[in-house]
């Protein structure tokens, strides 16, 4: 797919002098239009053969533009705390936030390209990574992201004579290094990786686009007039959409029927009158609580990171277990992230961005008081996204999943269930307790209004996401005592198999 950048493309000195008033001028006024809108956010992936011009790409593009509005990140190898969690992770935490411009020099391509010329991997690796980066490039055009992904390109005998003029000058000389020189003695084969991947994940809304890159001045005008056609056909079409108001309506509106259960006996099978004497819970709560404490200064546990999730029917009690974990650790071993409504932040980035940074290193405990699973969950019972939107939520939070645990995360993933007349007792008590009145808002009994939609978005996801590596484990809740003690032993059960 290179043959179309060898042709010697050349624009001279006079007619870019001519062309690069105009086209920075346009460029400048689309990112405005771009900031003052904040419907998305734009990415822009540079990528390419040494010495074809990716670094001066970068910074032209900064020149020309207002680099206030532009995030801009060259991504070398790891660093210790980025090597610590997934792989994916340093690029989510780089991600730009709606009406920004984000510069990747160097990306999620890098590492299986390189691997994969140096044998370090197979091909069965590579096709993996590929299939990685597609599903996740599409989640992001999805979720709205204008991802641009330029590739610059030479022939080998052009890129051979870049680096030695680059390196004859003085003052360009420190632009290769003894990794470029290496590289090209695998010229052929990084051609040839390339040339699949770049096939492979070059889609309708994320295609790459190959630009030669010999003539600076060529190069220079082709990406600024491509990324600029870009900006101004999305920028177009978001203000051609209707507001948020009325799209949420349309989404009401228009939203099908929900599907039917995938166990439809899922919840309803579930024994809820499970209890503990609370003689025997004082003395099983203080053991387990002594065996977590225990494994959590394992030397082994340090080796790898551990996620807790708790999902469950509003007053199911996933506070006061989670008090109880905590109780049993370290405070500077843990963290709780409460999951409430997005912020303003969080709104303008992908829907799992807000997930992915709080993702924590080895050694370290992380609880979600609710979690990402509230797209399948809230999100589709009260209609904040299309059903579009909570359907391919499944694949990417199987997909986010198996991230972490190949990254070396150990995932524990609880939904507590208490009956319909359990909850109501709780919410009566809570309004007549001072102390937990905080606990109890208009939003809870709205949402009690919807037990059975949410008890039949519940069936779905756990049938959907429970998977061998993040299986479900659903707690009896009726009885407090009861599922602190189940959830305490789950835990230590699946840290002691981790180990």
């Amino acid at each position: 797919m290179f043959e179309s950048a060898e042709l010697g493309h050349k624009l001279g000195k006079k007619e870019f002098k001519h062309e690069e008033p105009l086209l920075r001028s346009a460029l400048l006024n689309a990112q405005y239009d771009l900031a003052e809108l904040k419907r998305f956010p734009v990415l822009i992936i540079i990528g390419g053969v040494d010495g074809a011009g990716k670094g001066e790409t970068v910074n032209l593009l900064n020149e020309w533009m207002d680099p206030r509005h532009i995030h801009t990140h060259a991504f070398g190898p790891p660093s210790d705390e980025e090597a610590a969690r997934p792989p994916m992770w340093r690029f989510w935490r780089a991600l730009p936030p709606c009406g920004k411009i984000g510069i990747f020099f160097g990306s999620w391509y890098t590492v299986p390209i390189v691997s994969r010329v140096l044998d370090h991997t197979s091909d069965a690796g590579l096709q993996q990574h590929v299939d990685e980066i597609f599903r996740h490039e599409k989640m992001l055009t999805d979720e709205g992201v204008l991802l641009v992904k330029f590739w610059f390109h030479l022939s080998k005998d052009r890129q051979k004579s870049r680096l030695k003029a680059l390196e004859k000058n003085p003052k360009t000389r420190w632009r290769v290094t003894a990794d470029d020189w290496r590289r090209f003695k695998h010229y052929d084969k990084f051609r040839l990786v390339s040339e699949r991947v770049l096939r492979e994940t070059s889609t309708a809304t994320a295609p790459w686009i190959v630009v030669e890159g010999e003539d600076p001045n060529f190069r220079s005008v082709t990406t600024g007039k491509i990324l600029l056609d870009l900006l101004r056909a999305h920028i177009t079409a978001a203000k051609a959409k209707s507001t948020p108001q009325t799209r949420k309506a349309a989404l009401l509106a228009a939203a099908p029927p929900l599907p039917k259960m995938d166990n439809r006996g899922l919840l309803s099978g579930m024994n809820l009158s499970l209890t503990v004497a609370r003689n025997r819970y004082q003395k099983q709560i203080e053991k387990l609580q002594g065996e977590l404490n225990l494994l959590s200064r394992d030397k082994k546990f340090a080796r790898c990171s551990t996620v807790l999730l708790f999902e469950g029917m509003d007053a199911a009690g996933k506070g006061s277990a989670i008090r109880r974990i905590t109780a049993a650790l370290d405070a500077r071993r843990y963290h709780i992230v409460p999951v409430a409504a997005p912020t303003e932040e969080e709104r303008a980035q992908p829907y799992l961005w807000r997930f992915w940074r709080h993702l924590p290193r080895p050694g370290v405990v992380t609880i979600f008081d609710r979690s990402w699973y509230g797209r399948v969950l809230v999100e589709r019972v009260e209609g904040f996204c299309s059903a579009a939107d909570w359907m391919r939520g499944y694949s990417e939070i199987n997909d986010f999943e198996e991230q972490m645990s190949c990254g070396n995360s150990l995932l524990i993933k609880f939904w507590l269930q208490i009956s319909k007349d359990e909850q109501l007792r709780r919410f009566k008590q809570r309004e007549l307790t001072e102390f937990k009145r905080f606990k109890i808002t208009e939003e809870d009994w709205r949402n009690r209004k919807k037990w059975g939609l949410y008890e039949a978005a519940v069936c779905d996801m756990v049938d959907r996401t429970s998977t061998e590596i993040a299986p479900w484990t659903l707690v009896e809740a009726e009885d407090k005592l009861f599922a602190r003690i189940k959830i305490l032993k789950t835990i230590i059960d699946r840290l002691e198999a981790a180990r």
